[in-house]
């Protein structure tokens, strides 16, 4: 049983029925589910996991007046629901691990991860947000959520970005994964600078993946996960073995071959959702055509590689 699954059965077995007898008013208003930080909420976990912040539990989000109102004494009936359950031993909570379960607000789950209560209000913010937070904001399972608020707005992150903020960031990928992978990275093997090789390719293979969550409309979560969440999107199955024979033989000759044919199949999946009518394979001049049609004056303003 992974973490999500013990979360769902923790809350509908043991949590639900304890919090709906002593306040039904205030589960009227609630949304239940496990979702944030840890590799259960990715469904990632495994037996090395459950060394710190595993264990029986789930989140409970309330919406701000209602928390107010409820929210002390529901935590304390949490808190005092049993620790052991179908054979998984206590939440080992670490310092940093404070606060991914219980009874929370709503606002302030979302206020986290985006800095928002709720859905950005324009670009800018939408900007200030690292990928990987959002990554975590969306992440888990919503098990159940009487009143929708906590739906509504995980779902409008969900859609993803505004289109012209993913162009902008594909644009800024594709100008990075040109610069590191086609340019920098052969010339650095040529120098036998195996330093900045290994830089060079670990910057690609970092955009590599970032470009696939964007045409994919996902994003990225942080890096001990993202080789994971790339190798579960669509993509031919060719281009993620190589980005994975990059990594493992960072030093090979070979790989400007592979960084090569990923490009190309980068500009066919360009092409294929209307993003370029380009041929070019060198990545910086599909990048610099995509941030030419912004129209955004603010993001304009922003550096092409800024995103």
């Amino acid at each position: 049983m992974n973490g999500l699954e013990l979360a769902r059965h923790y809350y509908f077995e043991v949590g639900r029925p304890a919090l709906a007898e002593r306040f039904p008013e205030a589960m009227a208003e609630a949304a239940a589910g496990l979702a944030g930080e840890g590799s259960e909420c990715f469904g990632y976990d495994d037996d090395y996991s459950r060394d710190h912040d595993y264990g029986p539990s789930f989140c409970l989000w309330l919406p701000e007046q209602v928390y107010s109102r409820w929210g002390s004494r529901m935590q304390s009936v949490y808190d005092s629901l049993p620790k052991h359950y179908l054979g998984f031993s206590p939440r080992k909570v670490m310092p940093q691990g404070q606060n991914r379960v219980g009874i929370m607000k709503i606002e302030d789950f979302y206020r986290k991860f985006t800095g928002c209560p709720g859905l950005p209000a324009d670009k800018r913010q939408w900007m200030r947000i690292p990928e990987h937070l959002l990554a975590q904001a969306v992440n888990g399972q919503v098990f159940e959520d009487a009143c929708g608020t906590f739906t509504s707005i995980r779902n409008g992150y969900l859609a993803f970005y505004p289109e012209e903020i993913r162009w902008k960031k594909l644009a800024a990928r594709a100008v990075t994964m040109a610069q590191s992978g086609q340019y920098n990275y052969p010339r650095s093997l040529k120098r036998k600078d195996s330093g900045a090789a290994f830089l060079a390719l670990q910057e690609f293979i970092r955009a590599a993946i970032s470009m696939v969550h964007l045409l994919n409309r996902r994003y990225t979560p942080y890096y001990k996960w993202m080789f994971r969440s790339f190798s579960q999107l669509p993509f031919p199955e060719i281009h993620k073995s190589a980005l994975l024979r990059m990594a493992e033989d960072p030093l090979s000759p070979d790989n400007t071959i592979l960084i090569e044919d990923f490009c190309k199949e980068i500009v066919n999946q360009w092409k294929a959702q209307g993003l370029t009518t380009l041929d070019e394979t060198y990545l910086e001049a599909q990048g610099v055509e995509l941030y030419g049609r912004i129209q955004s004056s603010y993001l304009r303003s922003l550096h092409i590689l800024t995103g």
